[in-house]
């Protein structure tokens, strides 16, 4: 059941997700501004009602308003939704801070580790935030194309806050009869999950590509949700958390289909176009690509840097340029083992 609750929701980021997000969040019914950064974006969406650059074909409703001030989106919003590529969040949600107040709940509904700092979005957002709104974060994941969303196809999601308050208030007021969302208190396991399934998705692809069938990636899937669960273990997660919608639900879903910009991005290189000239011929952007550099050196610094070989063959392919089949020998020439080993 769900309640007839509304509320005031503000979406910080226009390209696929965020826009499906704001369609979602008008639909149910909440009184919706989107903000984009490119003054372009807003003038077409106004004049076509319709985001043409990165979710063409889907409706805006009449009660979501598009703009590039950023202070009026976020003086508006009780519900705040993050939906910035995670190397931008900490610069644009510390540019938010003078509007934000206890009243705002935060929802990250970005996934990836940080480059520099190896940071995961709930730590970005706990280090640029003041400390009086760490109380009021939830970060929201799980199996979810932005198209399937915005044609209102059944979809469940995890919402995950370390506040359980506040996580159920973000259940309450975006869940739909088309839209379940699941609550958690493991951030850090659905931040881990949210992000480290770009990584392997890029690999799932690269293999199709490559010529190679389901063996292949139900393999490449399933080894890899074990190398997910050994680093998220290590950071503190529930490994519980890694056999749901965050973890094996989010991974299956991105790693099997053409709709996944990180699964696209590995068929084409192992089909064998270069990085740079499929990163030049996209607006949108692949969380997995960076994230791959930072998931290795986060699984150095964890010392699991032995036990996730597939996250090492992307690293390598991606920014050593490896050659694909090398990167196939080494994982399949591995030493013999057991299966299980601890998390």
């Amino acid at each position: 059941m769900y309640m007839d609750k509304t509320t005031r929701v503000g979406v910080i980021g226009s390209g696929a997700w965020g826009t499906a997000l704001a369609i979602h969040a008008a639909r149910s019914g909440h009184d919706t501004v989107l903000w984009a950064r490119e003054p372009q974006v807003v003038a077409d969406i106004n004049a076509h009602r319709e985001n043409r650059v990165y979710l063409p074909g889907f409706e805006i409703p009449g009660n979501l308003r598009v703009t590039n001030d950023m202070e009026a989106c976020v003086r508006h919003a009780h519900l705040l939704l993050s939906v910035t590529p995670t190397p931008y969040v900490g610069q644009t949600m510390k540019g938010c801070i003078d509007w934000l107040t206890d009243d705002h709940i935060i929802v990250s509904c970005s996934k990836g580790i940080e480059n520099e700092n190896l940071e995961t979005v709930n730590e970005i957002l706990e280090r640029v935030l003041p400390r009086r709104l760490h109380s009021q974060l939830a970060y929201l994941s799980g199996p979810s194309f932005a198209t399937e969303v915005a044609l209102e196809h059944p979809t469940a999601v995890t919402v995950a806050s370390f506040m359980p308050r506040v996580g159920h208030e973000v259940q309450e007021l975006l869940s739909s009869r088309r839209f379940r969302c699941y609550t958690t208190r493991d951030v850090v396991g659905v931040e881990m999950g949210g992000a480290l399934k770009n990584v392997m998705a890029i690999c799932t692809g690269a293999a199709t590509g490559l010529g190679f069938g389901n063996n292949a990636r139900a393999g490449l899937i399933t080894r890899g949700l074990g190398e997910i669960s050994r680093m998220a273990v290590r950071k503190g997660a529930n490994p519980l958390t890694l056999q749901g919608l965050a973890g094996m639900g989010d991974l299956v879903l991105t790693a099997t289909s053409d709709m996944s910009r990180n699964f696209t991005v590995g068929k084409r290189l192992g089909a064998g176009e270069t990085l740079d000239e499929i990163m030049g011929s996209t607006v949108t952007v692949a969380e997995g690509v960076l994230t791959s550099r930072s998931a290795w050196r986060l699984a150095q610094k964890l010392g699991v840097a032995d036990q996730v070989p597939i996250i090492e063959a992307a690293y390598r392919v991606l920014w050593e340029g490896m050659d694909m089949g090398e990167a196939l020998e080494g994982l399949m020439s591995r030493p013999l083992k057991d299966e299980w080993i601890p998390l």
